[in-house]
């Protein structure tokens, strides 16, 4: 029998993947999405975090050649890392089922930019599915699976922070299906992209999408309500609940697959109200290729593009009130934890009035009060490259008070290719690049990273060695020390690197606070 229970959306995703016989769940932690392959170990399905997001896909894509279903999870500027091996694999499908999910953040929860991943549906031409609460999430993944296979092409799941995060009664299935034995049956032409396959996936593909949208006009995955005949809303994702408090008296068309949209049926809906309004959270994706097949409907005032919509945000939007929004009430802005081990490393940088090329990690707050010690902060592993950057272009004194600081985890996901330029490369005065190894991914949720020695559920696993690899790159000085305990040493230190036209690592070694007691439960680290 099926049970109810209440459910945040990342939730419900781990309950359907582990309920449809899910092989593989694989990803890298962002917040709104890393809960998912937490969930999913806990229920005793097999996950595991990989280095980034690209390699996540491409674990994924190997099960999905193999026959079996993979789950992939990500925040949304993490499909800028996998968007390589997207585009190629959206050409030549699995045969196992395959579906990408990306959490995005409207309103820069914890993220450097609020981009809408809708448009990688449409740029790599993957189909897509948006679920708009718990249900639907635990619902619509099943179907995606099976749509994956049905049609041999990998499925884009998006989901917003709010649907992440927001609990809602699900209604679970009791039926599980066990992950398939994998066999790998050899068909080159479709999975070998050179010029001459691709070219003939690319029209598969295509021909593949106009039989995805006849399956959206079926309208399985729309809910129409029919109220007022005046007022038409076209809506998907979380805007969706907005739009049924901020408009109770409209007729609504929700769409829940959103790529390729069901035209025909947005035709008609919008043809039976003499005013029809698309309501989206981010960019006007959906709004624009209605109006582009012909269907006039109201898009929304530039205004409505930023941040999450809301119940008074979506009747401002109706009513096209333009007037200007209440700044939100300015709380208490984030701080580095009381004990956190690189409180001392940003007070030596601080004083030593680096100029301090940062990475992603909770390392970025460094840039606030009372340290104010960040000058730059562009994406994952970008604090090495940019770093070497501003060291190539600035005159030698400025040059020489460049420190790049990364994290373990970040280092693990994307900062090894910069140890590689900075020897490669090497510019004339060097470089130091500080590594701030707190043995946890602490920003999204202290989970585990390569470096750490333990996988995904906290079991030992083998350790990759953070100065091993950079001594095997080529990097002339690798130190490890506790800026807490040795302030006055790492100082020191920092100072001769600085003055040196060497290429040096300082990695700052303590464990996170907050991780500390828990890793003393997980056996012996590293």
């Amino acid at each position: 029998m099926s049970c109810k229970l209440l459910a945040s959306g990342n939730e419900a995703v781990a309950m359907a993947a582990f309920d449809c016989g899910v092989k593989l769940g694989v990803g890298y932690p962002g917040t709104p999405s890393s809960e998912i392959l937490d969930e999913l170990s806990r229920s005793g399905g097999a996950a595991q975090w990989a280095p980034n997001e690209k390699t996540a896909l491409e674990v994924a894509i190997g099960v999905a050649f193999a026959n079996c279903r993979a789950l992939v999870t990500m925040k949304h500027v993490g499909l800028n890392v996998a968007a390589d091996p997207l585009f190629t694999i959206a050409y030549s499908g699995t045969p196992g089922g395959l579906v990408v999910i990306s959490a995005d953040d409207p309103g820069m929860a914890s993220s450097q930019n609020e981009q809408d991943n809708r448009r990688y549906a449409i740029a790599a031409g993957v189909p897509m599915l948006e679920p708009a609460d718990s249900q639907e999430c635990y619902d619509f993944l099943k179907r995606a699976f099976e749509i994956s296979e049905a049609y041999r092409r990998p499925v884009l799941f998006r989901l917003t922070t709010r649907v992440c995060h927001s609990k809602c009664v699900l209604e679970r299935g009791s039926d599980r299906l066990a992950p398939g034995a994998g066999h790998y049956e050899r068909d080159a032409k479709s999975s070998v992209m050179i010029p001459a396959y691709a070219r003939i996936a690319h029209r598969k593909l295509r021909a593949a999408l106009h039989e995805l949208e006849k399956l959206n006009e079926q309208g399985e995955f729309t809910r129409e309500i029919r109220k007022s005949a005046d007022l038409g809303v076209i809506t998907s994702g979380i805007a969706y609940q907005h739009v049924l408090d901020a408009a109770p008296d409209a007729s609504v068309l929700k769409i829940g697959f959103s790529y390729p949209l069901p035209m025909e049926t947005i035709r008609r809906f919008a043809a039976s109200v003499k005013r029809c309004v698309v309501v989206e959270e981010g960019d006007p994706v959906m709004a624009d290729a209605i109006n582009a097949a012909g269907i006039k409907v109201e898009g929304k005032a530039e205004m409505f593009r930023f941040g999450e919509l809301n119940v008074k945000r979506v009747r401002a939007l109706l009513a096209g009130d333009l007037t200007p929004e209440t700044p939100p009430v300015g709380g208490k802005l984030p701080a580095l934890c009381p004990g956190c081990p690189h409180r001392k490393t940003y007070e030596v940088l601080r004083d030593l009035k680096c100029i301090v090329s940062g990475d992603i990690g909770c390392y970025t707050l460094g840039v606030l009060p009372p340290f104010e010690a960040v000058d730059t902060c562009v994406c994952m592993g970008a604090s090495i490259t940019v770093g070497l950057g501003l060291r190539k272009a600035l005159p030698e004194a400025e040059a020489r008070r460049v420190v790049s600081v990364i994290g373990d985890s970040t280092f693990m996901h994307t900062g090894v290719n910069g140890i590689v330029e900075m020897v490669y490369n090497r510019p004339a005065t060097g470089h130091v690049v500080v590594i701030l190894d707190n043995s946890t991914t602490a920003m999204t949720g202290l989970q585990e990273n390569p470096s750490t020695g333990r996988r995904l559920d906290h079991t030992p696993a083998p350790s990759v060695s953070i100065e091993k690899t950079v001594l095997g790159i080529g990097v002339d000085h690798v130190d490890v020390i506790d800026t807490t305990a040795e302030t006055e040493k790492f100082s020191e230190l920092l100072r001769q690197r600085l003055a040196s036209n060497d290429t040096s690592v300082i990695i700052a070694r303590r464990p996170c606070i907050l991780a500390l007691a828990k890793i003393k439960t997980y056996g012996e680290a590293k």
